[in-house]
């Protein structure tokens, strides 16, 4: 995938987030959003308002994946497993990620995450995302995805993607992430490494998305670990 990896390397080492700039055109936006109406693509329906999550729903996809999330998910992992690993070796862990997403897969269905785990989310006035991590799982990577679908101020207002992270001794920062249709962002699943005072430490995120007032928001979520 063409994208400034130099760039998402360095923002994501500084802040745990960053942008990929456009991706998606329009029309591919709309066909993926159009996706959500229909059935066959998908495993399963979540309402978030029944589980405590917010309110909206989204629907994970199934096997096999449809071509534009197949695409984005296997030309976003090889570089960001590299980033992945820069971050295993910075925290001093032993494990490293596979190369490619076939050997992430295959580690994840071995150990019985099978569930593929690529979702799409609409949400309409009054619904809202509470914070929270997308983990499914013994095996997680460290960096996932998602990419708008529809234009903030024209499709919907409100809506906006945040990231919260704790800091070890202070107080939690919240960061609004400033997304435009077809632009996707990068983001720490559950913790990324940074340099303190006594060393390298984690610093713990989550994530979710603000009241949309108005207008329908959809996004596409790629993720790269499977599901038990």
């Amino acid at each position: 995938m063409n994208l400034d990896w130099t760039r998402i390397a360095a923002e994501l080492d500084a802040r745990g987030w960053t942008l990929t700039g456009p991706v998606l055109t329009p029309e591919t936006c709309a066909r993926a959003a159009a996706l959500y109406a229909q059935e066959a693509p998908f495993r399963s329906r979540v309402v978030m308002a029944r589980h405590g999550f917010g309110r909206g729903e989204y629907k994970y996809f199934a096997y096999p994946l449809p071509e534009v999330v197949q695409k984005l998910r296997a030309g976003l992992y090889a570089p960001l497993a590299q980033i992945a690993n820069g971050w295993m070796a910075r925290l001093g862990e032993d494990g490293r990620f596979p190369e490619t997403l076939d050997g992430m897969l295959e580690r994840c269905h071995a150990a019985g995450q099978a569930r593929p785990t690529p979702l799409l989310l609409t949400y309409d006035p009054g619904d809202y995302n509470c914070l929270h991590q997308d983990l499914y799982g013994e095996h997680v990577f460290p960096l996932q995805a998602a990419f708008l679908l529809d234009q903030p101020g024209r499709d919907f207002e409100g809506g906006e993607f945040v990231i919260v992270e704790q800091r070890p001794r202070q107080q939690s920062a919240a960061q609004v992430v400033p997304l435009a249709q077809g632009e996707g962002v990068i983001f720490a699943v559950r913790e990324r490494p940074a340099e303190g005072t006594r060393g390298v430490h984690r610093r713990i995120l989550r994530h979710g998305v603000s009241e949309v007032r108005s207008g329908t928001r959809r996004t596409l979520g790629v993720i790269f670990h499977d599901a038990t």
